[in-house]
């Protein structure tokens, strides 16, 4: 059991600890991320009682609902939610790349409980696979969730709907067509390897432009005070 629990969380704390580590600036206390990450471990089980209600209920009837609404839908607005609810006027939260780091530690949560469920039900032998492909999925689903909240909370009042709609749907979307390869496509890994490179290449470039949105940021802050 202890090798199954250290398969299952080591992939998300590396995950985390590599985003919480790129933090150029000031970095995030400690016990709020864990807070954050514990809120996503927290929200697994009403997702999965959810899920299988719509699922015993029979509203969930096609690889399209089931990816997109029973997976995508649920469990991204879960995590939008949580980050809206405790995180977003948080006074900690004080540069845009602090989204990417709670966006991350929500969806690792998550990811992590749903990990040691699957290890301890399928096996060990599986934890790399799932550190591959469904950990660091979730990883950069958080991470391109709480860059658009990052430029929410920093943007004008009229701006800010819009990327708090943007930090829900491009989510959903990213996380619905990851499941709908695996659930209709019988020749999965062919779509999966372009997709997950699309994903990492996406996540890495909105790290990218948050540390620049934060250097923007403090620039003009300094020149406020020399000014």
């Amino acid at each position: 059991m202890l090798v199954i629990l250290s398969a299952g969380i080591a992939p998300g704390l590396a995950l985390l600890s590599y985003f919480y580590l790129r933090d150029q600036y000031e970095s995030e206390p400690i016990t709020l991320v864990f807070k954050t990450f514990m809120y996503g471990a927290i929200i697994t089980f009403p997702i999965m009682f959810l899920q299988y209600v719509l699922e015993v209920e029979g509203i969930i009837a096609s690889n399209w609902s089931t990816a997109f609404i029973s997976s995508g839908l649920l469990e991204e607005f879960f995590k939008w939610f949580i980050l809206m609810f405790a995180i977003f006027q948080h006074v900690d939260f004080n540069e845009p790349y602090d989204g990417i780091v709670y966006g991350a530690s929500v969806s690792l949560g998550f990811a992590t409980v749903e990990n040691i469920l699957y290890l301890v039900a399928n096996g060990v032998e599986h934890a790399f696979g799932r550190a591959v492909l469904p950990v660091s999925s979730h990883a950069l689903f958080g991470v391109i969730m709480g860059y658009y909240l990052g430029k929410a909370k920093f943007s004008s009042s009229e701006e800010r709907r819009k990327w708090l709609l943007l930090a829900l749907s491009v989510p959903i979307l990213l996380h619905g067509t990851y499941n709908y390869i695996f659930l209709a496509e019988k020749n999965w890994i062919y779509y999966m390897v372009p997709f997950m490179l699309f994903l990492w290449w996406l996540g890495l470039k909105k790290v990218k432009s948050a540390h620049q949105l934060t250097e923007k940021k403090y620039k003009m802050e300094l020149k406020k005070e020399v000014m």
